[in-house]
């Protein structure tokens, strides 16, 4: 274990530990090496919401589902410091990059712009994913270049509100991926955009309700269960 790197990993306390800053703590490391390392507590919110930090930094909130979002306690270290953990990396002005989709961001401006709106940051999944071929609906990713899809009548997803999802056979997709037509590639990359925009509202009502554990479930309950084809 001597040249073992603990970054982008999980540190869960043992049942002995009686520090009460880690005592039955989930720490995320975002960097270790051989200066040291750094992590941040993600399973412990304190006494404040996410509206009260914004009027502390007279910061506007746009979305008013997200006003009780707890705040989480990260650690006894720079206490007088925020930290926020997100995906992608984006492009902000003070930010550890993690991995390729992850960073821990300090500088203001990331908050700045969650009251504005924004949780997608700057993804360019959605419309990548649809160039290529690639579908995401709730019941995970689907290939459309996949030749199982050649007789399909059935849409992407019959439930959705987006046309692109709901209205056009994923034979016809399959058909028009495979002839390279453009218009594929527009309504996967709508579908696409639907699917993730759905997600995120999903995400941002759950905590604002205090159940994401439970969304968390049903969403990989769903993607485990696979395609309704």
């Amino acid at each position: 274990m001597e040249n073992a790197n603990f970054t982008d990993h999980f540190l869960i306390a043992m049942p002995s530990m009686v520090d009460p800053y880690f005592a039955k703590s989930l720490t995320y490391v975002c960097e270790h090496n051989e200066q040291g390392a750094l992590g941040v507590v993600v399973n412990r919110p304190i006494d404040m919401t996410l509206q009260a930090l914004f009027e502390r930094l007279s910061l506007k909130l746009a979305h008013k589902d997200l006003s009780d979002a707890p705040i989480y306690f990260g650690g006894p270290v720079q206490t007088d410091r925020g930290f926020v953990l997100h995906e992608p990396t984006g492009n902000w002005q003070s930010t550890l990059k993690v991995r390729d989709a992850i960073g821990l961001t300090t500088s203001k401006d990331i908050l700045e712009a969650v009251g504005r709106g924004v949780d997608m940051f700057d993804c360019v999944l959605p419309t990548r994913a649809g160039r290529h071929g690639v579908a995401y609906t709730r019941w995970g990713r689907l290939n459309l270049k996949n030749a199982r899809h050649a007789d399909d009548p059935a849409p992407l997803d019959p439930q959705s509100d987006c046309p692109a999802s709901r209205d056009y056979s994923r034979a016809y997709l399959h058909h028009l991926v495979k002839s390279n037509e453009l218009l594929g590639a527009m309504l996967l990359t709508w579908n696409n955009l639907a699917y993730y925009q759905a997600l995120m509202a999903g995400v941002r009502a759950a905590i604002a309700a205090g159940t994401y554990g439970d969304f968390v479930a049903a969403t990989k309950a769903e993607w485990a269960a696979g395609d309704i084809g």
